[in-house]
């Protein structure tokens, strides 16, 4: 039997979702707790991947087990699982979905702040920058809809059989005081690290170092920038994931009052 699990984790203390050899992934934790529960040899399929210190609040991922999965299940599997980690659905499927493959639409949201804040440490990326040009920033997140090729926008665009993804929906927005500011974004792919190379483009936009018409001209031309700088990961967040059969709203509430998708909160740039 093929189930879909509905969760969200914390990345800070993570080298992102999958596996890998020389640290821990969030994959690793949730099919060695998975194992113990079930008392065999589990293997999961995400939906995604993200970088180390990503943090997801809507993610799932696919299993196949010959035991029924119930809520019984659920209360043991988020007991065992550390608090950075939640299970929210165990969603049985009817034929063989994938989790990853099956997925039409993925939304993340990327937010900073501009002043020092413990509290947002973690959840946000700081950046000290003062009198950032929004207006200008908004103009270069209207264009991403526009365009279809990524590849100027991505680390190793080589190792893709094509860098298109369809943009859906970008939007910039910002709190009242104007030091708090939201990157939201749907396609129905993305290339490695996309999004924080465009963040870093849109900041230094926003500083003035980098003109609206130039960061189109990558879009235009396909051609990789020379140097490229990331923004931070940890104001980044996989937010949304919508499948053809399966559209849930997510159940987390941020630890930051601010990230709350809350319309009288966030100001549309």
């Amino acid at each position: 039997m093929r189930y879909f699990l509905h969760i969200a984790y914390d990345g800070t203390n993570y080298r992102g979702w999958q596996r890998v050899p020389s640290a821990i992934g969030v994959q690793e934790v949730i099919e060695i707790a998975l194992g113990k529960q079930l008392k065999t040899q589990i293997s999961i399929v995400g939906c995604g991947r993200t970088d180390a210190e990503v943090h997801a609040s809507q993610f799932f991922f696919h299993c196949d087990v010959e035991q029924d999965l119930d809520s019984e299940l659920l209360f043991r599997l988020n007991k065992s699982l550390p608090p950075t980690i939640a299970v929210f659905d165990i969603i049985p499927m009817n034929g063989l979905p994938h989790a990853r493959y099956d997925a039409i639409q993925r939304t993340y949201d990327y937010f900073i702040h501009t002043y020092k804040d413990p509290f947002l440490h973690g959840v946000s990326s700081l950046y000290l920058e003062q009198n950032l040009d929004l207006a200008k920033m908004k103009q270069a997140v209207d264009l991403l809809p526009q365009y279809s090729d990524y590849r100027a926008l991505c680390k190793s665009p080589n190792k893709y059989e094509h860098t298109i993804c369809h943009v859906s929906a970008a939007s910039l927005y910002r709190d009242e005081q104007g030091d708090k500011i939201r990157f939201h974004i749907s396609s129905n792919r993305y290339l490695t690290g996309m999004i924080r190379i465009i963040v870093g483009k849109l900041l230094l936009i926003g500083k003035g170092t980098l003109s609206v018409d130039e960061f189109e001209q990558y879009l235009i031309t396909k051609e990789t920038p020379a140097v490229i700088v990331p923004a931070f990961p940890q104001g980044l967040f996989l937010s949304k994931v919508t499948y053809p059969y399966l559209d849930l709203p997510p159940r987390t509430e941020f630890a930051s009052v601010f990230q709350h998708d809350n319309d009288n909160y966030w100001i549309e740039v």
